[in-house]
C-alpha cells in the first residue's frame, strides 16, 4: 500500500530535524527517494512542496533539494495567537531565556497605548523566546498592575501572556492590532538574541483589546527574520481608484 503524502512530509521532516538527513545536504534524486520511501513520485512531490512551504527543505532548479538549516516557524497573522502558540504548532519545544520583570510608572507611549491616566504603574516582563533551545524572539509585554501582580507574571515560565490574563486577572484577549517593520539587530539586540549585529529582524508592535474593547496588552516582539514566516490574508478587491 501506498503511503499518503502527510505520513512521506512526515518522515522526511523527523529525518531533517533528528540530523539523520544533515543541514545543508541534498535530498537523494526524486526517483531513488521515491522508491526508497515506497510512494509514487508525485505523492513524494506533494511531500516536498510542503516541507518547502515550512521552511524545512529548499528547491534548486538543477541542483536538487536540500534540507534547510532551521525550519522556519509559521505564523498567520488572520489568528491572534503569541509566540509559545507559534513554536508549538511548529512541532518545536518553547522555552524562556532571560526573563525579568519590573514594575514602573507608565511612558507616555505606554500609558497612551493602554488608555492609563500618565504614570500609572506598569509590568513588564521581557524574555527571549526559544524554539528547541535556539533564541528566536525577544519580548516585551507591558500591561496594567491593576490587572495582573508581579508575583503571577513571575510564575509565567514558558507560557503565554494571554493564558496569564485570562486565568489570572479574567481578561480574555478578543482582538489585536500589530504593525510590523523590519530592523537591523543594534548590538544590544544581538547581544540578546546571540546574532550578528545588523541581523534582519522584524519588529512586531500589538496592542490587544479586551471583549469591550479596551485595550489590555501592549507587546513589542522582536522576530529573527530567518526564523518566522507570517502570512496574512488580504480582502477584497477594494474599491478601485478612478
Amino acid at each position: 500500500m501506498r503511503r499518503l503524502s502527510f505520513s512521506v512530509r512526515d518522515e522526511l521532516a523527523g529525518r531533517i530535524t533528528s540530523g539523520a538527513i544533515p543541514p545543508g545536504s541534498r535530498l537523494p534524486p526524486e526517483p531513488q527517494l521515491a522508491e526508497d520511501l515506497g510512494v509514487s513520485r508525485a505523492t513524494l512531490r506533494e511531500a516536498l512542496r510542503s516541507l518547502e512551504e515550512d521552511g524545512f527543505v529548499t528547491r534548486r532548479r538543477g541542483a536538487g533539494t536540500f534540507a534547510a538549516h532551521r525550519p522556519r516557524l509559521r505564523n498567520n497573522l488572520d489568528v491572534n495567537f503569541g509566540v509559545t502558540e507559534a513554536i508549538r504548532a511548529s512541532g518545536m519545544e518553547p522555552g524562556t531565556v532571560d526573563a525579568t520583570v519590573s514594575i514602573a510608572p507608565a511612558t507616555t507611549q505606554e500609558a497612551s497605548a493602554l488608555d492609563l491616566a500618565p504614570g500609572s504603574p506598569v509590568v513588564t516582563v521581557e524574555r527571549v523566546r526559544t524554539a528547541d533551545e535556539r533564541r528566536v524572539v525577544f519580548s516585551r509585554d507591558v500591561v496594567a498592575q491593576a490587572l495582573v501582580d508581579e508575583d503571577a507574571l513571575e510564575r509565567l515560565g514558558n507560557g503565554s501572556v494571554y493564558d496569564l490574563l485570562e486565568t489570572a486577572a479574567q481578561t480574555a484577549i478578543q482582538h489585536g492590532v500589530v504593525t510590523i517593520e523590519p530592523l537591523a539587530a543594534d548590538r544590544q539586540m544581538a547581544r540578546k538574541l546571540k546574532i550578528p549585529a545588523g541581523s534582519l529582524l522584524l519588529y512586531l508592535r500589538q496592542i490587544d483589546y479586551d471583549r469591550s474593547g479596551d485595550p489590555v496588552l501592549l507587546s513589542h516582539e522582536y522576530h529573527l527574520g530567518d526564523a518566522f514566516e507570517f502570512s496574512v490574508v488580504r480582502r477584497g478587491p477594494g474599491r478601485r481608484l478612478r
